[in-house]
C-alpha cells in the first residue's frame, strides 16, 4: 500500500521551492523503490515553515519543514515515511501553538484536504450545507444567513442576509451570483489560500446562494495574478458539475486593475467593458450583472455560508462580539517574524495577533506602525495595538478591518513616504471616472512632496484635499485613500517635518 505524502501546491510554497521538493521526493522514492502517493494540498498558512511536507503514518500526519530539495535524501535516510526523527520533524502540525490557539472555521480544511478531489471534500465534512439548503425554502435559507450575523468579508462588512433578501425579493427571469475573487490588497491572501486549498467550499457557498435567491448562474472573477487559483477553480468547477445539478459556474480571469475589485467595476469587466465604477443607484442587488438582480460577495463570505447552513445560524452567531459575528482569517505580513494566516473569532486584539502569533518584528526592532485593511487602510501606532478586532471598534478610531490583511513596520519606517505611496497608488489605480479620485490623488502626491521638502504650510491643504476625496469620490478607491494619509499625519507628524 502506498504512503501518502502531502506537498503544498500553494503559491507561497511554490515560490519557496515546493515543486522542486515534490520532484525530489518522487525521484528518491523511485530510487529506493518506495511506493508513495504525492498529494499537492493547500497551505496551512504557516509560511515560515514552507515548504511543509506531511506524511500519513500509523501515528497520523507527521509534518516536516521547512523542507528544501537538498534535504530529501537525508529525510529518507531518517525514515521520514514512517515519521522518523529528523531535525526538520515538527510532529503533528495541528498541535503547534500557532495553529492550536486558533479557531478555524472557514479555512479549517485548507492544507488538509486534497483540493482536486470532490470525494475528499465530502469526506472531510463538505457538502452538508448544500444538502441542508436543498431541503429548505429560499426564504428560510436567507433567514439562516441573516440570523448568523454574517457580514461581507471583502471589506465593506455589509450584512449578507440583507443583500440576499433584496435579490430574493426582486422579480426577474434571470438572477446571478458573482464571487469577487479579485484579491488585490497588499498583505492579503486568505482568498487565494482557500481557492487553491479548498475550492469546493467556495463552490458550495455559491450554490447555496443560488438556491437562496433563485439564481441558476454564477461567476467567479479571479485575480489575474492568481494562475494557480484559477487552475484549481477551473478544475473543481468541472468536477462538480453533477453535484451542482442545475447551478452553473463560470470562472473568469480578472482584467488586472485594482479598481475591478470594486463591485460595479467588476460587473463592467465581466460584461466585457473597461472596469469603471458605476453610479448608484441602482444597486447591483436590483440591477447588477447584465441588468439583472445580482448577489456579489467575496470568497470568504461565500465560504462561510456552508457551515452556517450545516450547523445552524446560532453556531456562527455564538462566535465573535457585538455586531461582528463569526471568525475572520487575519493575514500577517510585512516586517513580522511569523507571517501567516490566523483565523480567530472577532474580539481578540491587534496586539495579540502581532505578538502572540506574529512574534513581533522579523528585524527584532520595535514595531512602530501597522496598516490594517490593505493599501487604503489606516496606519495604526503602537498606542492603538490594543484595539479590539471588531468592525465598530476600528471605525471608532478612524480605521477599517477590511479584508483582514495586516502589514507591520518597524521603527525604521518613514511614514511620510508611506502616505505618499497611498496617494500614488490611488493615482495609478483610479478608474478616472470621478474628479476627486482622479485629480485629487495626483495633486495629493504633489502636496506631500512639497511637505516633505520642508513646506509645512501645505499640511492644511492636504487635509482639505483628503476631505474632498472622502466625501466626493464615487467609490472607496478615492474615498478611503485619505485613511492612510490622515492616520500618518495624525500619529506620525514628526515624519513630515
Amino acid at each position: 500500500m502506498s504512503i501518502t505524502v502531502y506537498v503544498p501546491g500553494d503559491a507561497a510554497a511554490l515560490a519557496l521551492g515546493a515543486d522542486e521538493v515534490a520532484a525530489a521526493i518522487v525521484k528518491q522514492a523511485d530510487k529506493l523503490k518506495q511506493d508513495i502517493k504525492i498529494v499537492r494540498n493547500g497551505s496551512r498558512g504557516l509560511f515560515w515553515l514552507e515548504p511543509l511536507v506531511e506524511v500519513v503514518t500509523a501515528q497520523g500526519r507527521i509534518a516536516y519543514g521547512p523542507v528544501m530539495a537538498a534535504d530529501v535524501p537525508k529525510l529518507f535516510a531518517a525514515d521520514f515515511l514512517q515519521g522518523g526523527k529528523h531535525a526538520l520533524r515538527l510532529g503533528d502540525i495541528a498541535a503547534l501553538p500557532y495553529l492550536a490557539k486558533q479557531q478555524r472555521v472557514t479555512l479549517r480544511r485548507s492544507g488538509i484536504v486534497d483540493p482536486r478531489s470532490l470525494d475528499d471534500y465530502l469526506a472531510q465534512g463538505g457538502g452538508k450545507g448544500l444538502a441542508a439548503a436543498r431541503a429548505m425554502q429560499p426564504s428560510a435559507i436567507v433567514q439562516q444567513v441573516t440570523d448568523s450575523g454574517l457580514r461581507g468579508r471583502g471589506g465593506a462588512a455589509f450584512p449578507t442576509g440583507i443583500k440576499w433578501k433584496t435579490v430574493l425579493d426582486t422579480a426577474a427571469s434571470q438572477k446571478y451570483i458573482v464571487c469577487n475573487a479579485d484579491e488585490g490588497d497588499s498583505g492579503t491572501y486568505s482568498d487565494r489560500m482557500l481557492m487553491e486549498g479548498d475550492p469546493y467550499c467556495l463552490i458550495e457557498g455559491m450554490a447555496i446562494a443560488g438556491l437562496a435567491v433563485g439564481a441558476s448562474k454564477g461567476y467567479i472573477y479571479v485575480r489575474s495574478e492568481y494562475p494557480h487559483a484559477y487552475a484549481a477553480l477551473t478544475a473543481a468547477v468541472a468536477a462538480a458539475s453533477d453535484w451542482l445539478d442545475d447551478f452553473e459556474i463560470e470562472v473568469r480571469k480578472a482584467a488586472g486593475a485594482y479598481v475591478c475589485g470594486e463591485e460595479t467595476a467588476l460587473l463592467e469587466s465581466i460584461e466585457g467593458r473597461r472596469g469603471i465604477v458605476r453610479s448608484k443607484p441602482p444597486l447591483p442587488a436590483i440591477s447588477g450583472l447584465f441588468g439583472q438582480p445580482t448577489v456579489i460577495n467575496n470568497v470568504i463570505t461565500f465560504a462561510s455560508v456552508p457551515d452556517i447552513l450545516a450547523q445552524g445560524a446560532q453556531f456562527y452567531r455564538d462566535l465573535g462580539v457585538g455586531r461582528s459575528r463569526g471568525t475572520l482569517p487575519f493575514q500577517l505580513a510585512g516586517n513580522i517574524k511569523f507571517g501567516g494566516l490566523v483565523e480567530v473569532p472577532f474580539g481578540s486584539t491587534l496586539r495579540e495577533l502581532l505578538y502572540d502569533y506574529g512574534g513581533g518584528s522579523r528585524s527584532g526592532r520595535p514595531l512602530r506602525a501597522v496598516q490594517v485593511g490593505g493599501p487604503l487602510g489606516a496606519y495604526l501606532p503602537a498606542s492603538q495595538f490594543d484595539t479590539m478586532l471588531d468592525y465598530e471598534a476600528f471605525a471608532a478610531i478612524g480605521a477599517a478591518l477590511g479584508h483582514g490583511g495586516i502589514v507591520a513596520f518597524d521603527d525604521t519606517v518613514d511614514m511620510a513616504k508611506q502616505a505618499r505611496y497611498a496617494m500614488q497608488f490611488c493615482a495609478n489605480e483610479s478608474c478616472g471616472k470621478c474628479t476627486p479620485c482622479r485629480i485629487g490623488s495626483t495633486r495629493g502626491v504633489e502636496v506631500i512632496d512639497r511637505i516633505r521638502g520642508g513646506d509645512l504650510k501645505q499640511i492644511p491643504l492636504l487635509r482639505d484635499l483628503c476631505d474632498t476625496m472622502t466625501y466626493g469620490s464615487m467609490c472607496a478607491m478615492g474615498g478611503m485613500t485619505p485613511y492612510p494619509v490622515l492616520s500618518a499625519l495624525d500619529h506620525f507628524a514628526e515624519d513630515f517635518e
